[in-house]
């Protein structure tokens, strides 16, 4: 099993979601791309880190 950490930053805020936008490593394509994410959960974070496992 793999794991990867992704991280996004914030993008813009929407009617009840608030959209971020991947900060792929340099040199490589993004994974995720742009993730929503509801307000009540992301509150004013700018910033967030998703873990992506994968079984290989």
């Amino acid at each position: 099993m793999s794991k990867k950490v992704v991280k996004f930053e914030f993008e813009k805020e929407t009617k009840n979601s608030v959209r971020y936008k991947e900060v792929p490593e340099e040199g490589t394509a993004p994974i995720v791309g742009s993730l929503y994410v509801q307000k009540w959960f992301a509150g004013n974070a700018k910033s967030l880190e998703i873990t992506i496992s994968k079984d290989d």
